[in-house]
């Protein structure tokens, strides 16, 4: 089993892959290793109490993600779940770089819908809202997808807080809609090792959820 580098997992899809390691761990003979970047020091440090390779630091600041990579060995798969304005793309490029650097080779990369070539089916009132962070999660995609590393780019629906459903699809096709967080980890944590998914960008909603949503 390849080690993870989880870079986004203070909370969010990226603490819902780190609940799934945390339950092999409990469960299997030989425990998954996993090394995270956390910026909050507290939450850091109760993780590092929890036995896992936490290094504490930013995602934009080049020493604490060469710490991060450099930890997780070469054979590591990098998760990237970040959401912010500095990090949509500045962190994960950075990321992707150092990774190159290190020799890691394997990378999935969480965006949205509305990135790179599903740009021009979002609406309007979606670009007004949030289409600077879809651009900058675009650039990443790009980075990566020129890089030397074998990616997967999972692009989700509106992300919600609610358990699981076990009803979300992967499609490579035009797809607008809901999935849980938790949903989107879980089909994370099934990529990693799937040659299938490797070089292929997914779109990932739960049809169920999004219908339930409109009816409401």
């Amino acid at each position: 089993m390849k080690p993870w580098l989880i870079f986004g997992a203070g909370h969010g899809v990226g603490a819902h892959l780190l609940s799934l390691a945390n339950q092999h761990a409990t469960a299997a003979p030989n425990p998954r290793s996993v090394t995270l970047l956390i910026r909050n020091p507290q939450q850091a440090e109760t993780l590092r109490s929890q036995g896992l390779t936490v290094v504490c630091g930013d995602a934009c600041d080049p020493a604490s993600v060469l710490e991060a990579c450099q930890l997780a060995g070469p054979e590591a798969a990098i998760i990237s779940t970040l959401g912010s304005r500095s990090a949509d793309y500045q962190g994960n490029r950075l990321i992707i770089d150092t990774a190159e650097k290190t020799g890691i080779k394997r990378m999935l990369l969480v965006t949205s819908i509305g990135c790179g070539d599903s740009w021009p089916t979002l609406s309007p009132a979606a670009r007004a809202a949030f289409g600077q962070a879809v651009r900058e999660k675009s650039l990443a995609e790009s980075w990566l997808q020129t890089s030397g590393l074998i990616y997967t780019l999972v692009r989700p629906g509106g992300l919600i807080d609610q358990p699981a459903t076990d009803n979300a699809v992967c499609l490579q096709a035009e797809a607008h809609g809901l999935v849980t967080r938790e949903d989107v980890a879980r089909h994370l944590s099934k990529m990693i090792e799937d040659t299938a998914t490797y070089h292929q960008i997914y779109a990932l909603i739960d049809p169920e959820l999004t219908r339930k949503i409109k009816m409401n």
